[in-house]
């Protein structure tokens, strides 16, 4: 990855020098940051820096995306659906949903997805989903629960059909939440029935998910300190905030209980 670690800091926060970018990345590799999704912009400062370091939450747009897989190793499985929610300013202004074809189902996962050989048959096949995807996804914040599972497998499978890895910037509902929300797990089906986010929804069904986390993502924007006003802060904050205490004692459980 020619962004490395250590460049990609600088564009999130102080910046990076005209002069040193330009010295490792010339106008043809800019192009191609922004068709792998990440747009970089030269301030009035003379830096170059992330354009989600200066792009305010109301006016950045999310991509919330969920995936299904018939395996856990994108170097011997592929994804077999795929959902994804664009959101504006608390606002969902676009879907993505489709299968993907798959000859190679095992019954445990029908059993947690309910999805079978039979329903992917006529699923347009992965490299045709993934061209159409990473169209929908654009320059978007790619945001997932547990999002490094969904971003590095969706990457994966960009690469197997010919194009380029992702590089859109990420945050993770999970990490979102912990610095939000008490809660004794973070699991989304738990969360969803904590909070009363989605009652219709089908768990481990890619679009599904796809919208109980885009309900959940909103949820904890709610809870997000004041001065954070931009994208980039916001990804600070998921990860460097101080985590909230979890309750000794599921007081969902024991809701049920007293029920």
């Amino acid at each position: 990855m020619l962004i490395d670690l250590k460049f990609s800091k600088m564009l999130a926060k102080k910046g990076m020098p005209q002069a040193l970018f330009e010295q490792h990345f010339t106008p043809l590799h800019r192009e191609l940051f922004l068709a792998q999704g990440v747009d970089i912009s030269l301030d009035s400062d003379q830096h170059y820096r992330y354009r989600t370091a200066h792009t305010s939450l109301d006016e950045a747009l999310f991509c919330v995306v969920d995936i299904e897989t018939n395996g856990s190793k994108s170097d011997k499985h592929q994804i077999i659906e795929i959902g994804a929610v664009k959101v504006q300013n608390k606002t969902v202004v676009d879907q993505f949903s489709s299968l993907v074809y798959c000859n190679d189902i095992s019954e445990h996962i029908t059993e947690i997805t309910g999805i079978d050989t039979k329903m992917t048959k006529e699923a347009p096949a992965m490299c045709e989903v993934m061209q159409a995807f990473r169209l929908f996804l654009g320059s978007s914040i790619f945001v997932a629960h547990d999002v490094k599972f969904d971003y590095a497998f969706i990457s994966a499978m960009m690469q197997k059909c010919d194009l380029e890895e992702l590089l859109n910037r990420k945050i993770c509902t999970i990490d979102l939440a912990e610095r939000t929300i008490s809660a004794y797990r973070y699991g989304l089906s738990y969360l969803n029935n904590q909070l009363a986010l989605y009652k219709e929804a089908t768990h481990h069904r890619a679009l599904s998910d796809a919208i109980t986390a885009t309900k959940l993502f909103k949820h904890t924007l709610a809870y997000i300190p004041h001065e954070v006003q931009n994208v980039e802060e916001l990804i600070a904050f998921s990860k460097e905030a101080k985590r909230l205490k979890r309750p000794l004692i599921d007081p969902m459980k024991k809701e049920e209980e007293e029920h």
